[in-house]
């Protein structure tokens, strides 16, 4: 296997960062091809879509930042649960929302021909006690 927790945890805060930045060339060569995100609303997104968000210039972040991040691997994959902070807009042709949020995040990671890639993501409001 190659890499462990830590590598996976500097991969997580790359994404946060190529996130915050609008970095839709990293993020294409971060997501595995088969990627699939799960938004805070139940929305699915191919990675296309996921990376084409920046690329149209349609989501733009003030801030996005991780932290509580636990990795645990399981071979070629891993998981990693953590709190995402975000603060931005998303405004297409079909409107505007303003985003000042907290997520719980899971993000799965695989590991194909030696390289960590982020495979999936799953984001939930924290809406504050069960």
């Amino acid at each position: 296997m190659n890499g462990g927790t830590e590598e996976l945890k500097k991969l997580a805060e790359d994404w946060a960062a190529a996130e915050l930045r609008g970095d839709a060339a990293f993020l294409g060569s971060a997501l595995a091809e088969d990627f699939v995100g799960v938004g805070p609303r139940g929305f699915m997104l191919t990675r296309e879509q996921w990376v084409s968000r920046h690329e149209a210039g349609y989501l733009r972040y003030a801030s996005f930042g991780l932290d509580e991040v636990e990795v645990r691997l399981y071979g070629d994959a891993a998981v990693a649960v953590c709190r995402q902070s975000a603060e931005g807009v998303y405004e297409d042709e079909n409107g505007r929302y303003d985003i000042n949020e907290q997520f719980r995040a899971t993000l799965i990671f695989v590991n194909q021909e030696g390289h960590w890639l982020l495979a999936g993501l799953q984001l939930s409001p924290i809406l504050g006690r069960p």
